[in-house]
């Protein structure tokens, strides 16, 4: 199996009025990775696949928030989740 074809899933959490930026809040390859975007689409939290963002953001610790460099291509993928609920 090629290493591209290994599943990686982030979730993010943000809330404005008690957050100062998205926070991570699971993460995880292969099997953890595929349960976190089943939970995710079964709960119908939209997914936004970004494999150059996914391993930056695998990096990060756990319940850590983002770091302000990724503020901006958060802030567009959050811009595509509100367009997508509404």
């Amino acid at each position: 199996m090629r290493t591209d074809d290994i599943k990686k899933a982030v979730a993010l959490k943000y809330d404005p009025s008690s957050m100062n930026a998205p926070e991570v809040v699971a993460k995880g390859v292969g099997k953890v990775a595929e349960r976190i975007i089943e939970m995710a689409r079964k709960h119908g939290i939209p997914v936004e696949e970004r494999p150059d963002l996914v391993d930056d953001l695998l990096r990060l610790e756990l319940f850590s928030e983002i770091p302000e460099e990724m503020y901006m291509v958060i802030a567009e993928i959050y811009a595509f989740l509100k367009r997508y609920d509404k």
